[in-house]
């Protein structure tokens, strides 16, 4: 399912003569497509809404024709947490939190998802177009931090090597964030950039990042992407972009619904089959409903096709 959204709106900038870039976002429509299917408790609404925030600014600077997969496989009573978004900023999340748990509204990052200090933060950069014997870049550390912004910050650091800052919100109406990034040096001779003394570069970015701190979470859910960048950097000298419209759309198909179920193998779906009479999947993140019979199954493993297809994000196991 696709929502045509003008409303959700993601806007880039950089700074004059600095290799200094940020990013604005702003997604209310596709956030609420998300959550329209799941009663989330509050404190993994958040923390699920920080996340899509998060992958569109990430997304927008995507160098393939591709999706970026960001999940957190936790250890507590939150087990998983999912958003995917693509070079073009279609998204879609979701949460899975273990059975019969109960989160308090307050609960913290580690209280939901490291309580044992076991949880995984992965991000996956899948092209579309793979060159053959290609697969997915995956990086995969340790949950590092308190806060969704934090976690991303480490993991940028730690394994892009790039200096970057994020300030995240969430609540059940709209998902913003700010992302500001130093650039390696030699990103100046980029066009769009104007490359300063490396004392003038770091002056500027050091400047970019208290302004930003001062921005308060309260300020950032309820003020709008123009007046949030001109309180913030009236005095700075920064060239925008055309601004980007993130939307939710799900690639959900019956042919990956089948090779998931290829991917489990023929006596694993025949014995389910055998007790339950068919396979009745939905999927997690749109809620489309998928149907499988004896017949349906049967043909999935007829012939010895290769199954080629990256499994959903929730269904990936580490």
């Amino acid at each position: 399912m696709t929502t045509d959204n003008n409303s959700d709106t993601l806007q880039k900038f950089i700074f004059d003569n600095a290799a200094v870039r940020g990013e604005f976002v702003e997604i209310s429509t596709t956030w609420r497509e998300i959550q329209q299917r799941h009663n989330y408790p509050p404190a993994v609404r958040t923390v699920l809404g920080e996340m899509v925030a998060a992958a569109a600014l990430l997304s927008a600077n995507l160098k393939f024709n591709g999706a970026i997969i960001m999940q957190i496989h936790g250890d507590g009573p939150v087990r998983l947490l999912v958003v995917e978004c693509d070079s073009d900023l279609r998204m879609r999340a979701t949460a899975k939190l273990a059975e019969g748990v109960t989160v308090a509204d307050d609960a913290s990052l580690s209280e939901l998802l490291n309580a044992g200090g076991k949880a995984r933060f992965v991000i996956t950069l899948d092209p579309v177009d793979k060159m053959p014997g290609q697969q997915p870049y995956q990086g995969i550390v340790p949950l590092d931090g308190d806060d969704m912004a934090t976690v991303i910050e480490n993991y940028m650091l730690r394994s892009e090597q790039l200096d970057t800052r994020l300030w995240l919100a969430a609540d059940d109406s709209v998902s913003r964030g700010l992302l500001l990034q130093k650039l390696p040096r030699h990103s100046g001779k980029d066009d769009q950039i104007k490359q300063g003394s490396e004392a003038d570069e770091l002056e500027t970015w050091n400047r970019a990042v208290m302004l930003a701190s001062t921005l308060k979470q309260e300020e950032l859910l309820s003020t709008d992407i123009q007046t949030l960048m001109n309180r913030l950097f009236w005095e700075e000298t920064i060239r925008v972009f055309e601004p980007a419209h993130p939307r939710f759309h799900c690639s959900c198909t019956r042919e990956k619904v089948g090779n998931m179920l290829k991917m489990l193998g023929r006596e694993e779906v025949d014995g389910a089959l055998d007790e339950l009479g068919q396979l009745a999947i939905d999927c997690d993140f749109c809620g489309k409903h998928y149907s499988f019979d004896k017949v349906d199954c049967a043909q999935l493993f007829v012939g010895d096709t290769p199954v080629e297809v990256l499994l959903p994000a929730s269904d990936v196991k580490h």
